[in-house]
């Protein structure tokens, strides 16, 4: 999750393991087997240019609810190859080791569903030992958080680039929950523009400008204005209390606490980094103030402002109790690491709303801390962009089988095809346990940080959004 982190551009692809890579299918098979030889393909590598297409866009179709754009739930393949440190191992004790998210149970139900296939061929015996290059494949039922309705808006685009005007709530492309509701998928299906470079990150609860290349040769050229620091980007946002007048610098160094939460502080041991801060106006209880980064590192932003005593102002991480009683100011918390993550998923979790951390319990409960804690870094959102596994649809320890077996012969569970989905009906499956859930929906409000993007420019080029409505000096609160 950055605000400013210009990073790599690199197209995505969303069939991913737990470990970041990119996964592909295997290659087919074309030698004779021995008796009882059990084939495993070699692995095979994706080109780079591979991207999303129609095929992906139309896997599920949005509606607008109550001031929210929603995904209809679907199914979807996550896909891995076998990991080295599975060799050897049953596919039974790997997912009850590497994927306690979700009990035993469910994978027996969703082997005999014909949901988990191993190269290929169902998963008949979980106590089948895995081999080198073994490919994984789980189709589950996948439920997407909701976002603000607030329209993506085009802002330019011309035979080289294309700058939106990013809404707070949606992330740039494809991670941990998200997939249709990404600038990327939303670009691409309503808009028709696919194949895109993504030049720089937007943190997902960050507003405003965001701009793509549409060629490699655009896109290296800009990465070489980035490498040189020729590029500028202004922001703009709303802090507690009254910000000093005058220019404010601050250069502390900034430490990845979680990259699965998505929370950083000031930290000796963090990377160095340099915000230049300049108040534009003051209303006796907030300030609005003007932010120009000189370096893009992970909540960069958002962690100075923490750390001068003004957090933003609906900021669902940084200004936040679990903080203390000076809610991080001057770097105090008075809490380790593990004692604040747990202070800040407590206190969303009394006020139900997880979610807007983009994050669910069972997230949490996932082995492991993943690094992707939604739009992260830069050049580690290159190499995961899509946080997935093969254990990531929610369990059902008490599946219903003789539903189940109905739903088969209604071709609406996993098998080597895909279900079909029927016009018009919302979609329940036996094994998801979101399904059965009903979860609070946040407001409009909620999903609304004040922190925007309001300039990007560089030796060729300005891209500028207009001053969001919370930014004006007669806005009340």
């Amino acid at each position: 999750m950055a605000e400013p982190g210009p990073g790599p551009s690199s197209r995505r692809d969303e069939e991913l393991g737990r470990a970041g890579k990119v996964e592909a299918e295997p290659a087919p098979k074309k030698r004779r087997l021995a008796g009882g030889e059990r084939y495993v393909p070699p692995p095979r590598k994706l080109s780079t240019g591979v991207s999303f297409g129609a095929e992906h866009f139309a896997e599920t179709s949005y509606y607008f609810e109550g001031g929210l754009r929603k995904v209809r739930p679907y199914y979807f393949d996550f896909r891995t190859y076998c990991k080295g440190r599975w060799v050897g191992r049953s596919l039974l004790h790997v997912f009850g080791t590497e994927f306690r998210a979700q009990p035993l149970s469910y994978y027996r139900a969703a082997a005999r569903a014909g949901r988990l296939r191993l190269n290929e061929e169902p998963v008949r015996d979980l106590d089948i030992v895995l081999k080198n290059n073994d490919f994984l494949r789980n189709t589950v039922h996948r439920h997407e958080p909701p976002v603000t309705a607030q329209p993506l808006r085009i802002l330019a685009e011309n035979e080289e680039v294309v700058v939106v005007d990013k809404p707070s709530s949606l992330p740039v492309h494809p991670c941990g929950r998200f997939r249709h509701n990404t600038v990327i998928f939303i670009l691409g299906k309503e808009h028709g523009l696919t194949e895109l470079h993504t030049l720089h990150r937007l943190d997902r609860m960050t507003s405003g400008v965001l701009m793509f290349a549409k060629t490699a040769a655009v896109s290296k050229r800009i990465d070489e204005q980035v490498r040189e620091r020729q590029l500028e980007k202004e922001y703009v946002c709303r802090v507690v209390g009254e910000f000093p007048e005058h220019e404010v610098i601050c250069e502390e160094p900034i430490l990845v606490v979680s990259y699965k939460v998505g929370v950083c502080r000031v930290d000796p041991k963090g990377k160095s980094c340099k915000t230049i801060f300049q108040r534009l106006s003051y209303n006796g209880k907030t300030s609005v103030v003007k932010c120009l980064p000189h370096t893009g590192r992970t909540h960069q932003i958002r962690v100075h402002l923490q750390y001068l005593g003004h957090p933003i102002v609906n900021d669902p991480i940084y200004n936040m109790e679990a903080w203390g009683p000076d809610r991080g100011k001057g770097g105090k918390i008075g809490k380790t690491d593990e004692e604040l993550l747990k202070a800040l998923v407590e206190e969303h979790h009394s006020k139900q709303s997880l979610e807007i951390l983009g994050i669910l319990e069972e997230d949490l409960n996932s082995s492991g801390e993943n690094k992707d804690g939604g739009d992260s870094d830069p050049k580690k959102d290159a190499k995961d962009p899509e946080r997935g596994d093969i254990s990531a649809c929610p369990p059902n320890s008490c599946s219903n089988l003789e539903t189940l077996d109905k739903y088969k012969e209604l071709g609406l569970c996993g098998n080597q095809d895909r279900p079909m989905r029927q016009e018009g009906w919302e979609e329940k499956d036996p094994l998801c346990m979101e399904c059965r859930m009903r979860r609070r929906d946040p407001s409009p409000k909620e999903l609304v940080m004040f922190l925007h993007a309001l300039c990007y420019k560089g030796p060729e080029f300005e891209y500028s959004s207009n001053m969001p409505e919370w930014a004006m000096d007669d806005w009340e609160e």
